[in-house]
């Protein structure tokens, strides 16, 4: 019986996981209290699903249950547990930042996609890409002739060695 509901719990867990990893909140949450009603509390499993639960609670807006729930297992026995919500109660209870309406990027709804997917691609507002232009290959650099380069000393070499050996002879004069 006791397997039974360490497997229940274990499956449970998972819906769960699967379900927040997807945006669907409500769901994860009544999957992730099934799971903790099957598992024992004080388990690193059971840990692990109400530290999960913190966060889905968190997702959904239900902050007081987040609060509440991550403050309990702050006694948790496990050490791993105990830390995580110790991290996760303080990002709960830091204060909110004020946000400006043009610092934050909207996301459409999209429920509407699927529905419209079946009926008319435009509808959905999806339209397939513009084709690109083919681009031509640039032609590589003709090659330079070494015989037109001009490869006559100018001096400059000599100049910049007796400035070199004139400055180094100044230090040691200096020192």
């Amino acid at each position: 019986m006791m397997t039974e509901n360490l497997e229940l719990a274990r499956q449970q867990f998972q819906i769960g996981q699967n379900a927040f990893e997807r945006g669907l909140y409500r769901q994860s949450i009544e999957a992730l209290e099934k799971a903790v009603s099957l598992a024992d509390r004080s388990s690193s499993l059971g840990g692990e699903v109400q530290i999960w639960l913190v966060t889905a609670y968190q997702a959904a807006d239900k902050n007081m249950e987040a609060i509440a729930l991550c403050e309990s297992l702050s006694t948790h026995p496990d050490v791993k547990i105990r830390k995580q919500s110790r991290r996760l109660l303080a990002i709960l209870k830091a204060p909110k930042l004020k946000l400006r309406e043009e610092w934050m990027t909207k996301i459409p709804d999209l429920t509407q996609l699927d529905e419209a997917n079946g009926k008319n691609k435009r509808a959905s507002g999806y339209l397939p890409p513009a084709p690109r232009p083919r681009s031509r290959p640039t032609p590589a650099p003709a090659p330079i002739d070494l015989s037109q380069v001009e490869t006559k000393d100018n001096g400059f070499v000599w100049i910049a060695l007796g400035a070199i050996g004139l400055t180094i002879i100044g230090l040691i004069g200096l020192s």
